[in-house]
């Protein structure tokens, strides 16, 4: 390539000798757009050097043959507990984001998570579905996916309008989550579609106010117009155009669906026109969610595109509208599969899938759910291996391998659908591009560069492999090597260390004042980086 940067001698290394070398190694760095055989040098959490010829350290790791990389930066995981984050952590995944949904109260969560530890780096949005739930229904949040699981039992917040005192309160529970070091606001649209339009405004403006991102599942998931997904990505489109707040569409596989083509074209209008939009994909064509969920009401099987029930799954088993309907009622909560495309039997689902996947400038995030053991109850707590017969989404533990595997090394015949630069960018760096203007952590992740977090996989291109299924889908992916989390190896040799957990807080500065209060003066922040 001709724009390949210099490195080695005439970049600025720091002295050695370093903790940990990776010697011989392909290393790839997306935002300089290297790709070469390089020697890394790792001091404490960060990348220290990088170089051509040889470098000391205390520990040599052989990357010979293997691609060094920056970790991945999932922006999409639900899957917040100690079990789930060594399950992606086999995936390549040293940072994951609950940012679609989010959670509250935001420091209950970081404090809970700090006190238990992570192999990998976490963070969460702040949670608008929580706050309406709160207001609506009368029920204080607690930081899990648990009590907002439970919430499904109650439909006053999914379809009723907020009156104004109503959506103030919201709002300034929000706003709280953000003061308490929130990476931006989640907006479950999805599953609460009779939300006001103000009150989506409201939102827009407090995130445009905080300068930080919202995370959205747009209103409405159907082919079928009105209330259509192209019709919800436009609301999204129309409110970052006028409030200038920076609004990211969560899933745009699945919010497109069956209609990506003209979902993908819209998009594509809005960021040419300069609308500050961005977007992710997931490398699947069924997506996960809860059987009590408002898309899976009503005409739902006309909204979604397809042909009868079965299209739906509870641990793989195909359902009939007869069993749907008896969850709806007695189990509202329990987690569903749910085949919108089936890419690998039909050419013409996995051209649409591409159209998401490969969108430019798109990330890959996982979507990545809880695991769920065969009791029905949370697989959480210090518990590893995943019990035998816990079940979640195969994205909570393939989506960046079946990424890597599918697109980026191609199949038997076929060559790969994008190159290995792109496809390391489009799961680090791309990530890392759409926080870092508001969460000043993750300008040093999506790098490998002298200065960078020392946040590093190492994998086997040729051999990298999802292998959950959707009928076994804990199984965790093969082919990463090694996997470091701010210079501490929690994968080595493609063996968990179950007692390493370097992975730290990803958070905005916490406001412990506030303006405009009598006595407090400016706003004072607290940097918690």
């Amino acid at each position: 390539m001709t724009d390949k940067p210099q490195v080695g001698s005439t970049q600025q290394n720091e002295p050695g000798p370093y903790d940990i070398v990776l010697v011989g190694g392909r290393v790839v760095d997306p935002e300089r757009n290297v790709d070469e055989v390089l020697n890394v040098g790792i001091t404490g959490d960060r990348v220290a050097a990088i170089s051509r010829e040889p470098l000391e350290g205390t520990t040599a790791i052989d990357a010979e043959g293997l691609v060094v990389a920056p970790g991945f930066v999932d922006l999409h995981s639900h899957g917040q507990q100690l079990p789930a984050a060594w399950m992606q952590a086999f995936d390549g995944v040293t940072t994951a984001l609950e940012l679609e949904s989010g959670l509250l109260p935001i420091a209950e969560y970081y404090d809970n998570v700090a006190a238990e530890g992570r192999p990998i780096n976490y963070g969460a949005s702040v949670a608008w579905t929580y706050a309406r739930i709160a207001e609506k229904e009368g029920l204080e949040p607690e930081a899990d996916m648990v009590w907002f699981q439970g919430a499904f039992s109650h439909d006053g917040w999914q379809n009723s309008l907020a009156d104004d005192g109503e959506v103030e309160r919201i709002i300034t529970r929000v706003e709280q989550g953000l003061l308490e070091g929130g990476l931006g606001i989640g907006i479950n649209g999805g599953y609460a579609p009779g939300y006001g339009r103000k009150e989506y405004h409201a939102l827009a403006k407090l995130a445009a106010k905080h300068k930080v991102p919202t995370f959205t599942h747009v209103r409405y998931l159907s082919v079928r117009e009105p209330d259509s997904g192209f019709e919800a990505l436009g609301e999204l489109i129309s409110l970052a155009a006028t409030t200038g707040a920076h609004m990211h569409i969560c899933h745009l596989n699945a919010n497109a669906g069956r209609d990506a083509r003209a979902c993908v074209a819209l998009v594509a209008e809005a960021q040419d026109s300069g609308v500050p939009v961005t977007t992710e994909a997931y490398p699947y064509g069924a997506c996960s969610s809860t059987v009590g969920a408002e898309v899976f009401q009503g005409d739902w099987l006309a909204r979604w595109g397809v042909e009868d029930a079965s299209a739906m799954e509870v641990n793989g088993e195909p359902m009939t509208q007869e069993k749907i309907d008896e969850l709806q009622k007695n189990a509202p909560g329990t987690v569903v599969n749910m085949h919108f495309l089936h890419p690998d039997d039909k050419p013409e689902d996995a051209d649409l899938l591409d159209l998401t996947v490969l969108y430019p400038g798109a990330a890959i995030a996982s979507d990545a759910m809880p695991w769920v053991g065969k009791d029905g109850t949370l697989v959480e707590g210090d518990v590893w291996p995943m019990p035998e017969g816990a079940f979640a989404h195969p994205r909570s533990a393939g989506c960046f391998s079946r990424f890597l595997s599918r697109w980026a090394r191609g199949g038997p015949g076929q060559e790969p659908k994008v190159s290995l630069v792109e496809a390391i960018r489009k799961t680090s760096l791309i990530p890392a591009r759409i926080l870092e203007a508001s969460v000043p952590q993750m300008r040093g992740k999506g790098r490998l560069q002298v200065g960078a977090d020392a946040d590093i996989v190492v994998f086997d291109l040729a051999t990298v492999q999802d292998n959950a299924t959707f009928t076994e889908p804990a199984q965790h992916s093969t082919g990463f090597r090694h996997v470091l989390v701010n210079g501490t190896p929690i994968i080595r040799d493609g063996k968990e260390l179950l007692e390493q957990r370097p992975g730290k807080p990803i958070r905005r500065d916490l406001v412990t004042t506030l303006p405009g209060v009598p006595g407090t003066g400016a706003a004072e922040r607290v940097e918690t980086s």
